[in-house]
């Protein structure tokens, strides 16, 4: 049985933690987990960047962060998800995104992953400002 407490949402300020986001997805119940981390890069079509810096309508993302975990764990019977995203100044190459799940088999998750990452980037309002390294 599902429950809320195998959902793991959130926006924050602070490093995301992989271990954590490990341990949350260790599940009896799953045969495979599938995470996604997307990180600050560097460099972005030869431009260097110091910083990013995420900001967002907090509520609405909240929310969104929310209904996109239950989407995926209705539509792929996920034991449990993950979706965190960063706010703040994020220096490369800390992670901004993460998003995991875990499974009963590994095509399920690694497709509820795909579909995490690609409709939170289009349907969550968070913004991102590149910061370019200066000469």
């Amino acid at each position: 049985m599902v429950t809320p407490s195998d959902r793991w949402t959130a926006l924050s300020e602070r490093p995301l933690d992989l271990g954590a986001v490990h341990s949350f997805l260790a599940d009896d119940r799953a045969g495979g987990t599938c995470v996604f981390v997307g990180t600050s890069r560097r460099w972005t079509d030869g431009v260097e960047t110091d910083l990013l810096t995420y900001e967002a309508y907090s509520e609405m993302a909240e929310a969104e962060l929310a209904r996109l975990a239950e989407v995926a764990a209705d539509r792929w019977d996920a034991a449990r998800v993950v979706v965190l995203h960063r706010l703040g100044a994020v220096p490369p190459p800390q992670a901004s995104v993460v998003v995991g799940v875990a499974c009963a088999h590994r095509g399920a998750a690694f497709e509820a992953a795909r579909w995490l990452i690609d409709t939170l980037k289009e349907s969550t309002p968070i913004w991102k400002t590149e910061h370019p390294a200066h000469a």
